[in-house]
């Protein structure tokens, strides 16, 4: 168990039950047991995984709170990062992750399982190939938001999705291109740690 990690997230999310924060404590030996098989953190990065993994991904959670039975989509999700997280604080969403590399997709298959969480799934599948409809789609960036967005707006109803993209640095020129309607949240207006100071929820409707 790591109590220090814990004691992070709790802070910032006193509400959590019991069985969420047994979950979350054990996320950490869960990923260093799969890190040890796929290069999912860097071995530098991972003392940090709880500030920048774990917490960096519930950040979409100060943003919007899912309603039950919200079906949300992680594309690109590697690690498990929005998905995993986000699947233990909205126990009541069903969360499905895609990401292109397989290796990823058996670790995160492997920490699911490890956790015995039961609204989470993830697929080998590209976003462009993946043809089911979802309400949301979360994703910690992997490529420009123009190009996100014209990958992934297929996976929701055109007018009725939504679209939380954790993403860093300056986003003016990004942004400019974009003719949906697009919000930027600061990350360092809810989570005090220096990590947090260029890192932005930005979300979109679709």
């Amino acid at each position: 168990m790591n109590s220090q990690g814990l004691d992070l997230l709790v802070h910032y999310f006193p509400e959590l039950s019991a069985t969420q924060r047994n979950q979350f404590a054990r996320l950490g030996e869960l990923y260093a047991h799969w890190n040890e098989r796929v290069n999912l953190i860097s071995r530098k990065d991972f003392e940090h995984l709880y500030e920048r993994h774990i917490l960096h991904s519930l950040g979409i959670a100060k943003v919007v709170q899912f309603k039950k039975g919200t079906r949300i989509v992680d594309v690109g999700t590697g690690g498990g990062f929005p998905l995993v997280p986000l699947a233990i604080l909205f126990p009541h969403c069903s969360f499905h992750g895609i990401d292109g590399i397989g290796k990823k997709i058996t670790a995160v298959k492997g920490v699911i399982e490890g956790l015995g969480i039961t609204n989470c799934t993830a697929e080998q599948v590209r976003s462009m190939d993946h043809k089911p409809r979802y309400d949301v789609i979360v994703s910690r960036a992997v490529t420009t938001l123009p190009e996100f967005i014209r990958d992934t707006k297929h996976l929701v109803a055109k007018g009725r999705g939504r679209m939380y993209y954790l993403k860093g640095g300056e986003l003016a020129d990004e942004i400019l291109p974009v003719r949906n309607a697009v919000r930027v949240h600061e990350l360092k207006e809810v989570f005090a740690e220096a990590f947090f100071e260029t890192k932005k929820v930005v979300e979109v409707t679709l």
